[in-house]
């Protein structure tokens, strides 16, 4: 089991998380403008990471991402918990993401399949479902804060 540490990154830190969101074939377009960017260190160096973008009914997490060598150690669950945990602080009713290949690990930590339509306006204008993921991606959602 790998030893990791989570915390926000830096400015420093976005060029690392850049190179690993390459790496595996996710989206960079409008990570710059993240609100908040969680990194997953092992030592010294990233190797993981998860973003949030806070809109009007919602927050979108995106840039979930684990180095290869370091998968199954519970760090992108870990990062996903961090990063709800962050999203029920800032008040955000629901957490969204898009996907095309990890819809099958998302439900575990509460995420459920959801229909576009079922997307606030401020999300669905976000770079993110705008333009950098295919229309094709699956979108999911998870309550954070209780709607009662």
């Amino acid at each position: 089991m790998t030893d990791f540490t989570i915390s926000h990154a830096t400015a420093g830190d976005i060029d690392v998380v850049e190179a690993l969101l390459a790496r595996e074939h996710l989206p960079l377009d409008g990570l710059r403008r993240a609100d908040a960017v969680l990194v997953a260190r092992a030592g010294n160096r990233i190797v993981g990471s998860a973003a949030l973008e806070f809109y009007e009914g919602g927050a979108l997490l995106r840039s979930v991402a684990v180095d290869a060598e370091h998968r199954r150690a519970g760090m992108g669950g870990e990062l996903i918990r961090m990063a709800i945990a962050l999203a029920r602080r800032r008040g955000a009713p629901a957490v969204y993401l898009l996907t095309t290949t990890a819809e099958r690990f998302f439900p575990r930590f509460g995420f459920e399949i959801v229909d576009r339509a079922d997307v606030p306006a401020a999300l669905t204008a976000s770079e993110e479902f705008a333009h950098a993921c295919p229309s094709t991606a699956i979108v999911m959602r998870r309550f954070v804060i209780s709607m009662a």
